[in-house]
This record gives structure tokens, sequence and C-alpha cells, in this order.
């Protein structure tokens, strides 16, 4: 379905895919919420990316094998944390800053305008989200891991909740978000960028001690104009270039 805009905020496509292992049908599918907002002189729009269960115990584990199938799908992103050295004065930036969800810092100066990845839970310094490390292997991944603006490009990225049994990959128990949803990551681009498109597979249980199933699929930041669009703009080009003739 298409996005529906509700004040600066707009609800996304809501996509169900099919299981790359047994899945229970638990899994509905990814949702891509977002808002417009304006920090430092930047237009920005800030996507939040969730998983969304039909169970009322359904818990999120990891999140692995995060790839671009399109182009600039890796970097460009914006980032204002207190994860380095560059970055120490918590400034807006798309060339220094952190994946890392401890690192965000402040909650109402940092938080809303920066970028992170999550299994459940909210960026803060109690976050238990840890890099695998892929992020150091493969691609142009390097000793930085998730201590970086851009995303490797190896396609094999992957991060997990280190501590299973605190409930934050559960759903439910990610604040700002549907109740039927885990947060996965939060993704601060330019409101001007071009449309992208991610893979990104998960593994989640039942919180209960069943199976672990994995589910893998796609998601956007932004909106690719529909056929008809493209063809309507084809026409303007024409009749502009006919006028200056």
């Amino acid at each position: 379905m298409k996005g529906i805009a509700i004040g600066t905020f707009v609800v996304g496509s809501l996509v169900a895919f099919c299981a790359a292992g047994s899945a229970s049908g638990a899994f509905v599918g990814y949702f891509v919420s977002s808002t417009n907002v304006s920090h430092e002189g930047q237009a920005l729009t800030v996507y939040t990316l969730t998983a969304r269960f039909d169970g009322p115990t359904d818990t999120v584990v990891r999140a692995f094998n995060l790839a671009a199938l399109s182009d600039d799908g890796l970097s460009g992103y914006w980032h204002k944390d207190n994860s380095s050295v560059q970055d120490a004065t918590s400034t807006l930036s798309q060339q220094y800053g952190s994946w890392d969800p401890t690192h965000t810092g402040s909650t109402t100066l940092n938080r809303p305008y920066d970028s992170y990845l999550t299994v459940g839970g909210i960026a803060r310094a109690a976050n238990s989200s840890v890099a695998e490390t892929s992020w150091f292997t493969g691609g142009n991944a390097d000793n930085r891991g998730w201590a970086r603006a851009d995303l490797p490009n190896n396609g094999a990225l992957a991060w997990a909740n280190s501590a299973t049994g605190n409930g934050q990959g559960l759903v439910g128990n990610s604040l700002y978000v549907a109740g039927t949803d885990v947060r996965l990551g939060q993704f601060v681009l330019s409101q001007v960028h071009g449309y992208r498109e991610l893979s990104l597979s998960i593994a989640y249980n039942n919180g209960a001690g069943g199976a672990t199933e994995t589910v893998s699929g796609n998601f956007s930041f932004g909106v690719v104009p529909t056929p008809g669009a493209f063809a309507l703009l084809s026409v303007a080009g024409l009749v502009i270039n006919r006028r200056r003739r």
C-alpha cells in the first residue's frame, strides 16, 4: 500500500515476505515509517525500520545480511552521536559517527537525528545490541567495525542482542513504535535523497524457548516514481524542449 501522510509522519509500506527457513508465519513483514525534520540547517528525513509480528511473545534475537539493492544505499546517512574523536562535540555529520545504539548520547539533542542499528529497544547506554564480526571482514569493511558513518558493502552485516534474556527484542518493548513491532534501526537521510532499497534477514523465536526461525525480505527509503509518473515526466520534458526551440 502507499504511504499515508499524517502531519509530519508518514506511514510506510508493509510487506510480508517468505521465510528463508521453516518460519511459523508469525513474522508479518518489515515496516518503515518516516518523519521530516530540520536540524542544524539540514532538511532531514528520519526513517524507523521495524519487524512486525502477529504473536504476543515473538522476540528478535539477531539481524544479519544487511545489503543494498540500489545505488548509494550504504552511504549518505547522518549521525549525531558521541562515538568518535572527530565527532566529540555531537555535531550532525555524514562523515563521522557510529551505528552503535549505546553511543547516541542525549535523548533529545542527539537521538532524534542519529542513525543507529538495534535489536529492539531504543538507542541508549543500556542497549544490549552488539555488532558481529561481519563488520570487520569483506568488501570495504575494516577495523572500525560499526564505528563508521557508512555501511560496509560485504552484504553480510549482522548485529545481535547480547543479552537474549532481557526481553529487549520482544514485541512491545520498543518505545514509540507499534506494540506489534520490534525496532531494528533508525536511518537519517537528507530529504532530497534518491530512492534506495535494502535487504535484511532476521532470526526470532517465540520468547519462551521455542525454535529459532529465519526470515528474509526487502525494505526501502523514499518513494519510487510509478511508470505513469515517469511517462508524465517524459512528456513534460518534451514540452519544455519544444518551447525552448
